[in-house]
C-alpha cells in the first residue's frame, strides 16, 4: 500500500517521505514479527538482556484542565487536547485521575502498571478506545493506561454508562463506563504543507523523553501523520515510613527502571460526505518491578521481576453519509501483544522462578448503519465480529481461541427538549481449546439500556437526565484457562446500573465572571456474580469462583467557571466523588456489608490556571480520602487519606522572522508538599518532583 502512495492525487511525493514512510512501517512490522517468532520457538528467557538497573518512577500528577462540560445525554466529562498540550501532561493515566468518580490503581512507577477503575465497578467494566476502536485484553481484561502518551492526544473523554449517540459499532455499547482517547486529525494553515513538533522531557529519577510529531499534507484529500517517542528512567527515588517497631526510616525504590519507545503512522482521507483513517500502532518496554515495600523487615526484599511487552496493532475506519437517511461506519483492526515475564530466585531468593512467555492475536470488523427516519427519529444497528487466541508455554496450557458476534439495535427521538435513547445489545461467545473437554460452553445474552433527558425551561440551559443500563462481561482467559487456576465453569459477571443527573450552564458576556457549567448525579449500580480469585488447596495454588456482589451508591459533581482579572484569564474547575461501595457477598462473614477495598468514601480534585500574555500557571490538587486496604475493615487494614499539590508554569514565544516558528518551555513540581502516599498498600509514590519539557513547533 505504501508503494502506492509515490503518486497521490497526481502529486510526486518528496523521496524524503517516501524513505520515513518504509522506515517506520519497517520499525512497526519487524518487532512484533520477531516476537510472534520468539514466542513460537520457546526461545528461553536468558536469550534476551536483562539490564542490570535501578527503579521504577511514576511522575506525579499532571496539571489538567478541561474544556467546557458538554452538555450530553449521558454523564460525560472531557480534558481538551489543547490544554493538554500547553500543560506538557505525560501519559493518560495521569490525566484521567482529576475525573470524577474515577480512582487509579498505580503500583509506584511511571512506567508500572496503572489501571481505571471507574464508580466502583472495577477494571474490566471500562472500556477503553483509542480513535474509535476498543483496545482489548482477552488474557487479562485490563488495558494499561500508563503506555498512551498524551503527546499526539486531541482529547480524552470518559462517559458514564456509554457514549451519547446511537450511531456506533456494537462494543461500544457492551461497556459500563467508556474512556475514549482521539489522536490529533492533521490541519494545515494556508500555504504549509508541514508541521513539526520536536520536544523533549527531563526531570527526576533519570527521565529522558525525547518526541516527535509529524504531519505532512499529501494532497487536499489525503494527509499522514508520524508520532515518535523514547522514554527512559531509572526509577530510584526515596521513601520514609514507620516500620513495624515505630520509628521512622527511609528506604530506595529500586528496580523499578523503565524504557519504552513508541512508534505511530496514521493516514488520513477525505471523501464526499465522509472521511477514512488507517493507523498503525507500536509499543515496546522493558521494566522491572519493584514489588512491594515490606515494612516489618526494611531492605531485605530486593525484587528482581522483569518484564518485557510488545504491542501492535493496526487499525482503520470509514465513514460514509451516502444520503440524509443512511450513514455507514466501517471498523477493522488486527492486533498483536507479546508478554514475557521473569522472576528468578537467582536474583531474588524470596521469589518461585518463573519464566513465561505469552502472544495474543485479535481481529475486529464492524459494521454500523444509521438510518434517519426523520428529524427527530433515528434507527441503528450495529454488528461486530472478534477473534482472539492467547499463545503460551505453560504447563498443560489449552490455547484458548474465542470468535464473539455482537449485534446491537438502537433508537434515539430528539426534540427540542425532550431526548431520548434505547438499545438493545445481543452477545454470543464461543470458545474453542486444545482439549474439547478444557473450553468453557458458549454464552448467550442480550442486555439493554435506556436513556432520557429533559429541558424544563426554555430559557434556561438547564437538564434533566437519567439512565438504566445492564452490562455483562465474559470471563478473560485467565479466569477460565490458566494453568491450576482457571475455571471453565464460571459464568458472565453481571451488572446493572441506575443514574439521575443534572447540568447547568450559562454564560455572562461581558462581566468580568466569564462562564459556569456544573453537573451532578446521583447512581446506584449493582454487581453480581463478581469473579474472585481464591486460594484453593494451598497458598500458590488459587482457583477463580463467581462468589461476589457488590451494591454501590454514589455521588459525582462537577464544576467548572472562567473569569478574568484585568489581562488575566483564569479558569477553575472543581470535581467530588462520594461513593459507598458495600461488599454483601457472605451474609456469615463477620465483613458483610462493608466497604471493598481501595474505595475511598469521599475524593476530589481542584484545578485552577491563569493566562497572561503568552504565560500559563496552573496550581492542581489530588485529594483521596479515608479507605480499607482489604475486605476486612479492622483498624489494621485502614488507610489514612492521601493529597498532592502539583504546580507548572509554560511560557510561549514565537522565533524567527515570520513568527512561523514557536518555543514552549514548561516547568512542573509535583508533590510540592512531599507527601508520603501509597495508591496500593505497600507501593510508595514518589514525594517531591519536578519535570521541564521544550517543545519547538514550526
Amino acid at each position: 500500500m505504501l508503494f502506492c502512495l509515490n503518486r497521490v492525487g497526481g502529486r510526486q511525493l518528496p523521496r524524503q517521505v517516501q524513505i520515513f514512510i518504509l522506515l517506520l512501517w519497517g520499525l512497526l512490522l519487524s518487532k512484533p514479527l520477531y516476537s510472534a517468532y520468539r514466542i513460537k520457538q520457546n526461545i528461553p528467557a536468558d536469550t534476551v538482556a536483562v539490564k542490570d538497573t535501578a527503579n521504577l518512577t511514576k511522575l506525579s500528577a499532571v496539571t489538567i484542565v478541561a474544556e467546557r462540560l458538554i452538555k450530553e445525554v449521558l454523564p460525560v466529562q472531557v480534558l481538551s487536547g489543547e490544554q493538554l498540550k500547553r500543560l506538557s501532561a505525560y501519559s493518560v493515566a495521569d490525566a484521567v485521575r482529576y475525573f470524577s468518580g474515577v480512582q487509579i490503581k498505580d503500583y509506584g512507577g511511571i512506567g508500572g502498571l496503572k489501571t481505571v477503575n471507574i464508580r466502583s465497578l472495577g477494571s474490566h467494566h471500562v472500556g477503553v478506545f483509542y480513535d474509535g476502536v476498543e483496545l482489548g485484553n482477552a488474557q487479562n481484561g485490563v488495558v494499561d493506561l500508563g503506555r498512551f502518551s498524551l503527546e499526539n492526544m486531541e482529547a480524552v473523554t470518559m462517559y458514564n454508562g456509554q457514549k451519547s449517540a446511537i450511531f456506533q459499532p456494537a462494543k461500544d455499547f457492551a461497556s459500563a463506563s467508556a474512556v475514549y482517547m482521539q489522536t490529533k486529525v492533521p490541519q494545515f494553515e494556508p500555504g504549509k504543507r508541514s508541521n513539526y513538533n520536536i520536544g523533549f522531557k527531563t526531570g527526576s529519577f533519570g527521565t529522558l523523553n525525547p518526541s516527535l510529531f509529524w504531519e505532512y499534507s499529501i494532497s487536499p484529500s489525503l494527509s499522514l501523520s508520524a508520532s515518535a517517542e523514547y522514554m527512559y528512567t531509572n526509577g530510584r527515588y526515596k521513601f520514609s515510613y514507620a516500620t513495624k517497631g515505630g520509628y521512622d526510616t527511609t528506604e530506595v525504590r529500586r528496580n523499578g527502571d523503565v524504557r519504552m519507545e513508541r512508534v505511530e503512522l496514521a493516514l488520513f482521507g477525505r471523501l464526499k460526505s465522509g472521511y477514512w483513517r488507517l493507523k498503525s500502532y507500536f509499543y515496546d518496554s522493558e521494566r522491572g518491578y519493584p514489588g512491594a515495600s515490606v515494612r516489618e523487615e526494611s531492605g531485605r526484599f530486593r525484587h528482581q521481576d522483569r518484564q518485557w511487552d510488545d504491542n501492535f496493532f493496526l487499525q482503520g475506519s470509514l465513514r460514509k453519509d451516502f444520503t440524509k437517511s443512511y450513514n455507514l461506519l466501517l471498523n477493522l483492526k488486527y492486533s498483536y501483544d507479546y508478554l514475557h515475564y521473569l522472576s528468578d530466585p537467582r536474583e531474588d531468593v524470596t521469589t518461585m522462578y518463573v519464566n513465561n512467555h505469552f502472544g495474543q492475536q485479535g481481529a475486529y470488523l464492524s459494521a454500523a448503519h444509521l438510518f434517519n427516519v426523520t428529524d427527530w427519529w433515528s434507527l441503528s444497528l450495529s454488528n461486530d465480529l472478534l477473534f482472539n487466541s492467547l499463545n503460551a508455554d505453560l504447563l498443560d496450557f489449552v490455547y484458548p481461541t474465542r470468535y464473539s458476534l455482537l449485534n446491537a439495535a438502537a433508537t434515539s427521538l430528539s426534540f427540542e427538549r425532550f431526548k431520548l435513547q434505547a438499545s438493545l445489545l445481543h452477545t454470543f461467545v464461543k470458545d474453542h481449546t486444545k482439549t474439547t473437554s478444557a473450553q468453557a460452553g458458549s454464552k448467550s445474552q442480550f442486555t439493554p439500556s435506556v436513556v432520557v433527558s429533559y429541558q424544563p425551561f426554555n430559557a434556561i440551559d438547564f437538564n434533566l437526565r437519567a439512565f438504566y443500563k445492564r452490562v455483562f462481561r465474559m470471563p478473560t482467559f485467565n479466569d477460565l484457562y490458566y494453568t491450576f487456576v482457571g475455571n471453565k465453569y464460571l459464568k458472565p459477571e453481571f451488572t446493572t446500573q441506575y443514574n439521575i443527573g443534572a447540568t447547568y450552564r450559562k454564560t455572562f458576556g461581558a462581566s468580568w465572571f466569564k462562564a459556569i457549567e456544573a453537573q451532578a448525579d446521583f447512581y446506584y449500580n449493582q454487581v453480581e456474580d463478581k469473579i474472585v480469585a481464591l486460594p484453593a488447596s494451598n497458598q500458590f495454588r488459587w482457583t477463580m469462583l463467581n462468589f461476589g456482589k457488590v451494591e454501590i451508591k454514589g455521588l459525582d459533581v462537577a464544576l467548572q467557571s472562567a473569569f478574568a482579572t484585568g489581562s488575566v484569564n483564569w479558569h477553575l474547575r472543581l470535581s467530588y466523588a462520594y461513593q459507598k461501595a458495600q461488599d454483601f457477598t457472605d451474609r456469615e462473614s463477620t465483613w458483610y456489608g462493608g466497604q471493598i477495598p481501595y474505595i475511598p468514601w469521599h475524593s476530589g480534585t481542584l484545578i485552577l490556571s491563569g493566562e497572561y500574555r503568552g504565560w500559563s500557571a496552573n496550581y492542581s490538587f489530588i485529594y483521596t480520602g479515608e479507605r480499607y486496604e482489604a475486605v476486612a475493615n479492622i483498624p489494621e487494614n485502614y488507610a489514612l487519606p492521601w493529597y498532592t499539590s502539583d504546580i507548572g508554569v509554560t511560557k510561549s514565544f514565537s522565533m524567527g522572522r515570520n513568527r512561523d516558528k514557536k518555543m514552549r518551555i514548561a516547568l512542573e513540581v509535583n508533590n510540592i508538599l512531599n507527601q508520603q502516599y501509597e495508591v496500593v498498600q505497600c507501593y510508595p509514590m514518589p514525594g517531591i518532583n519536578f519535570k521541564i519539557k521544550f517543545n519547538l513547533i514550526f
